[in-house]
């Protein structure tokens, strides 16, 4: 659901930016399964900003396998935290 709805909120024009998050226990199941796989490629051919929470990402020794998937790794805490208090849009599942 989150990439159907990221792509094509870019390919509509819906927003002119997105980006997922990948977070949690997400990052070790991107790293490993290759349909998810094929979906980041799918995001970022369409502009999709892709990202992982390095914290998350370190835990579960995947930082390097998202990175080389050119994937964003950084800590999320402090730019969520903004994105929260600035009342900006937010879609989670």
């Amino acid at each position: 659901m989150v990439f159907m709805y990221g792509i094509n909120a870019l390919r509509q024009g819906w927003w002119e930016k997105v980006t997922i998050i990948i977070w949690g226990a997400t990052p070790k199941l991107v790293s490993e399964n290759a349909v998810i796989q094929e979906k980041v490629r799918e995001a970022l051919d369409e502009g999709v900003h892709m990202t992982a929470c390095k914290a998350c990402a370190d835990q579960l020794c995947v930082t390097e396998t998202l990175e080389k998937m050119n994937i964003e790794v950084k800590y999320w805490g402090d730019p969520l935290t903004k994105i929260l208090k600035n009342d900006e849009r937010l879609l989670t599942i």
